[in-house]
């Protein structure tokens, strides 16, 4: 018995001399995946379209083991608390930046010197003018300013006065639909842009600024609005007029507010973005590029946007679209 065990304890030391650099390789790749930190400075973390990114950017960190970390400011004007975010970032260990610029050229410095510390730089939502971005994730804005114009021209006839309430002027993404919108528009041949106005990201800004626009323009008969705050605000000065039915009115995005609009007939359409693929995809760029998988992550890519109306918001998909989160 007394040899039996000496050999039984000899088989053993060998039996886990064998597995450990298994368990090592299992360990170390455990050990690798852990490590990356990935931080998401998005324009905020207030609206249900942002809550949305991050519910898809924590799907992703999970399944890739990462730890990510996520911030923005209290306004989506506020670009200065932005880069003061990306520093931050950068000197607690992160190695690769999600970002949404507020500003196009105002956030680049701080983009810059995160790049120059070898941080990997991806983008979603809105650009910034960088050339050490490695990759765009988010809406083709240009197009989703064209299809909001082209369902405001599908739903009227006849000579349109039309009104823009835009959010900050130096926000890409906010420009590109602009002008996608505008380019429809003078195609068409039946539409004149009658006034523009830029408002802070803020419902209530949004409303004040949208009520004296339609005050001092009452022939507008088509208002787009592009993102979900200046929505919401737009919606509720048409429902304070009691415009609703004289105003063609198509926003941008989904909460409980669009929503409710969309049902009654203030909203006639949304142009609804992809909102979790955003984040999702915006994280998994991040860790394939930490972990040198570079030539899998594509330079651009484009989270479909779609249009729901009342015509298709009670349908499963459009539910789907409406509640991406729930």
């Amino acid at each position: 018995m007394i040899k039996h065990g000496k050999w039984y304890r000899l088989w053993a030391m060998l039996l886990v001399l064998c597995l450990l650099p298994g368990c090592a390789a299992s360990d170390q790749t455990t050990q690798d995946a852990a490590r990356y930190k990935v931080a998401v400075v998005a324009k905020s973390t207030q609206t249900d379209f942002w809550k949305a990114v991050f519910v898809g950017a924590e799907a992703a960190a999970t399944e890739y083991n990462l730890e990510l970390t996520i911030d923005g400011p209290d306004t989506e004007e506020d670009y200065e608390a932005q880069n003061q975010m990306i520093e931050d970032a950068v000197a607690n260990g992160a190695q690769a930046l999600v970002f949404s610029a507020i500003d196009y050229d105002a956030n680049a410095p701080a983009i810059e010197k995160a790049a120059e510390k070898g941080v990997k730089i991806v983008v979603i939502d809105s650009a910034v003018n960088s050339q050490n971005v490695a990759t765009y994730i988010g809406t083709d804005n240009y197009s989703a300013g064209m299809m909001a114009a082209r369902a405001a021209l599908e739903r009227t006839s006849g000579p349109l006065k039309v009104g823009i309430v835009n959010y900050d002027i130096n926000s890409a993404n906010g420009q590109d639909r602009e002008r996608g919108a505008v380019d429809t528009f003078t195609e068409s041949g039946r539409c004149e842009v009658v006034a523009t106005i830029h408002t802070l990201a803020e419902a209530a800004s949004a409303r004040q600024d949208t009520l004296d626009m339609l005050h001092a323009h009452p022939e507008i008969n088509v208002l787009l609005a592009f993102n979900e705050p200046t929505s919401v605000g737009a919606a509720q000065a048409i429902e304070e007029l009691q415009l609703g039915e004289t105003v063609c009115m198509v926003g941008f995005d989904s909460n409980l507010a669009t929503i409710d609009a969309l049902q009654t007939g203030v909203v006639d359409a949304l142009v609804i973005q992809n909102t979790y693929e955003m984040g999702y995809f915006g994280v998994q760029s991040a860790y394939k590029l930490l972990a040198g998988q570079r030539n899998s992550v594509e330079k651009h890519v484009d989270t479909e946007s779609r249009l729901i109306d009342r015509s298709n918001m009670f349908t499963m998909d459009g539910q789907k679209v409406l509640f991406p989160i729930s």
